[in-house]
């Protein structure tokens, strides 16, 4: 009988390079979802974002094991680890832009609330101006086109300034991920030794 033919042949059992790899894999999906998620992204931040985020965030938590540190490899753990965290910190990020935007307890922007709140008046403005020969229309309707460009440069600008500052969150959530994730490597490596003992 082939050895091929039996359920417990070597052939059918996934090793840990396979693994490894397929780990690599679920990283990189997941770090292309969030680019693109990115690169589409326009105007202001919406909070189908934030489901995009925390989706990606659920697939890579779930399908990708984090990277563990092996004897003699420090320099891969460290790649794996670092290209690890910055695709969680991606991921917050993409979960905590709309947030970010829109609560100021969550992100206060000194200043620019402010001033984003004076362009909305001024597009408003603009709005009543552009629309000035059409002072007897439907004046409910003249105040909604002034409301709603008033309300466009207002998201817009702080979009622009969230997307700015955007990176500093995914960097602090990248560091606090690989932090974690080496304690919770580390902390599972201690009984191990200790049972070889």
């Amino acid at each position: 009988m082939d050895d091929r033919s039996r359920p417990d042949a070597q052939g059918s059992v996934p090793t840990g390079a396979d693994r490894g790899a397929g780990n690599r894999a679920g990283v990189l999906g997941t770090a292309l979802a969030g680019v693109l998620a990115f690169a589409l992204a326009s105007g202001s931040w919406q909070w189908f974002s934030s489901y995009i985020g925390v989706t990606l965030l659920a697939v890579i938590l779930s399908f990708t094991r984090p990277p563990v540190p092996t004897p003699g490899a420090r320099s891969a753990y460290v790649r794996c680890l670092t290209a690890y965290s910055l695709v969680v910190g991606l991921c917050v990020a993409l979960a905590v832009a709309p947030a970010m935007q829109r609560w100021a307890w969550f992100f206060p922007m000194p200043g620019t609330r402010t001033k984003c709140a004076h362009l909305g008046s001024y597009a408003a403005i603009q709005a009543q101006a552009a629309l000035s020969d059409l002072d007897g229309q439907d004046g409910a309707a003249l105040a909604y086109a002034q409301s709603d460009e008033s309300q466009h440069a207002v998201n817009d600008c702080l979009a622009s300034t969230t997307t700015l500052w955007l990176p500093v969150y995914a960097l602090a959530a990248a560091l606090l991920a690989a932090l974690g994730t080496w304690l919770v490597s580390r902390a599972g490596a201690r009984p191990t030794t200790a049972g070889q003992r």
